[in-house]
């Protein structure tokens, strides 16, 4: 077993105490800007439409784009609470970001899985949820620990039934995903609402650990044109909403007619994986059975998701 795989199969333990810890109230009066770079801000989508959907308002921007031209996210006057999620706490733009939001008066609070870190050291309130020691360049369990503390903040409960369901789902999707990627070199990520970061989140891992062709859309979007790309060798792995799940299957079918191969959570496909609970809940469960599938892709290309190309574990900028 290689330590990428360690830290993905490894990471529940570091839930619970992620699960229980103290977190600060919201104000149902502000407006709330998410930012992040890279998989910090795919979470940083899901976490948002979790937000709104509890009654909140929020909108996730990239770090860069929030430290360079904030006002065309919010209008000029407006004071926003700003919630900078980073594993390292060291990404530039993030860092940057959240230091100009504070010189600005506004209250900044950073996500991070670095206690000590310059995010840490430039936010009021600090989130943190220590990682596994064995993750390498690529965010797997501290992907999830973010994404859980996030969702925590618009309301979600995670219980241990949560963390064993979303294990199960682990192993039950490892066991199956060789088979389902068979002959694959397309791979589509498909979600809506607070799914849809997950889904880019997952066509990101898939990306970085397997120098794979990925793309990621709202369900129904895929339809209007990119669809024209489906062939014999596409894979969807389509994450069903549980309010537009009709919908959803309609365009599985069309796909699998096509001649993709349908991975679903949460509804019919090709290959089939349960999901249950709101699209929050899924939206965590899900995440690291996505990883594991980028992991299961790269092994079948020969590839050690420990030295992915171009990449570094830390994005600065000089």
């Amino acid at each position: 077993m290689n330590p990428t795989v360690r830290s993905i199969q490894e990471q529940f333990p570091l839930w619970k105490p992620a699960s229980q810890s103290s977190l600060p109230a919201l104000d149902h009066n502000q407006t709330h800007i998410l930012i992040g770079c890279g998989t910090s801000y795919y979470l940083a989508q899901s976490v948002a439409a979790a937000l709104n959907e509890a009654g909140f308002r929020a909108l996730a921007v990239p770090g860069g784009e929030w430290l360079h031209r904030p006002e065309s996210y919010l209008p000029a006057g407006m004071r926003p609470h700003v919630l900078a999620f980073s594993r390292s706490g060291e990404s530039t733009e993030t860092v940057q970001a959240a230091i100009r939001s504070r010189n600005a008066g506004l209250h900044v609070t950073g996500l991070t899985c670095e206690s000590d870190s310059s995010l840490a050291k430039n936010a009021d309130t600090v989130l943190y949820a220590p990682t596994h020691p064995e993750e390498g360049i690529v965010m797997t369990a501290s992907a999830s620990l973010m994404l859980l503390l996030g969702l925590r903040l618009a309301g979600l409960d995670v219980t241990a039934e949560d963390i064993q369901a979303s294990e199960h789902l682990l192993h039950q999707a490892q066991e199956q995903f060789s088979a389902a990627i068979a002959g694959r070199s397309h791979f589509v990520f498909l979600g809506a609402g607070s799914l849809y970061g997950i889904a880019q989140e997952g066509a990101l891992k898939l990306q970085e650990m397997s120098l794979t062709y990925t793309q990621a859309y709202h369900p129904m979007e895929y339809r209007h044109g990119p669809i024209s790309l489906v062939d014999e060798r596409t894979a969807t792995v389509l994450l069903y909403h549980p309010d537009s799940a009709a919908e959803e299957s309609k365009l599985a079918r069309e796909m699998s007619s096509k001649g993709a191969r349908v991975i679903s959570f949460g509804g019919p496909g090709d290959v089939n994986f349960e999901l249950q609970g709101t699209a929050s809940t899924r939206a965590l469960c899900v995440l690291p059975a996505l990883q594991m599938l980028g992991e299961c892709v790269a092994q079948a290309k020969g590839l050690d998701t420990l030295t992915p190309r171009h990449l570094t574990k830390v994005v600065t900028l000089a």
